[in-house]
């Protein structure tokens, strides 16, 4: 019993990583930060030209400072010419980062709560403020942000058929030879498991106060949170 909570605590502590960690992959993949064996990026990016907004606009909307968003913009726009990133585009990005698995689903999730106007496409003004949130947000500000991400439908709560398709997608995403333990239970032991903890009057869907209380609780994923406050 205890080793099977144990289990289902660890999924949601590699769901809060991989949030961070695809925000960390991306500034690799933007030339923010130096790292090896960096994977060229030849997608074709959809022919659009789109001016961002002022370097001190965005510095009084984010956690970044005018140099770091010259460099977020710099290695965005050498990435993304036309300034804006399709779904699909999007899709084949993140699918480098997963090589062993089917990112696909969990790309989709992602990209639409990293387009937060329903545009689409993903512009410099929507990546550079997703970011300055998971890697330099208040505590209350990721598990919020986390929250709209399994929230699919948008109707402010989390129901088990929003977290199945979560919990279904990070297992494509990992892949049974990236991490066979995640294959050996099925998904719904894990989201019975994450209801059960989150879920506090037992009405069937959990809430934005009820997951961000329940995340609070939980030191592992409080530490999660803390894992890439200081890459740039």
């Amino acid at each position: 019993m205890e080793r099977q909570e144990q289990k289902d605590n660890s999924l949601q502590t590699i769901a809060i990583i991989l949030l961070c960690c695809g925000a960390f992959k991306l500034l690799h993949l933007l030339g923010v930060i130096a790292v090896e064996d960096k994977a060229d990026d030849d997608l074709e990016m959809t022919i659009v030209c789109h001016r961002p907004e002022g370097l001190d606009q965005l510095e009084a909307q984010t956690n970044f400072n005018k140099r770091e968003l010259q460099v977020l913009y710099r290695g965005f726009k050498n990435e993304c010419p036309s300034g804006v990133v399709s779904e699909e585009t999007f899709k084949q990005i993140y699918s480098q980062f997963f090589p062993h698995g089917d990112a696909s689903t969990y790309a989709h999730y992602l990209f639409n709560a990293f387009d937060t106007g329903h545009t689409g496409s993903i512009k410099f003004e929507d990546f550079v403020t997703a970011l300055s949130i998971l890697l330099r947000g208040t505590v209350t500000e990721k598990l919020q942000w986390t929250f709209n991400l399994y929230d699919i439908n948008r109707d402010g709560y989390i129901n088990k058929e929003e977290m199945t398709d979560i919990v279904r997608a990070i297992y494509d995403m990992m892949g049974k030879y990236t991490y066979p333990v995640l294959k050996t239970d099925a998904p719904k032991q894990h989201v019975d498991a994450f209801f059960q903890k989150m879920d506090k009057n037992r009405d069937g869907v959990v809430t934005l106060d009820e997951f961000i209380l329940s995340c609070q609780e939980d030191e592992n994923i409080m530490r999660s949170l803390q894992l890439f406050e200081n890459v740039i």
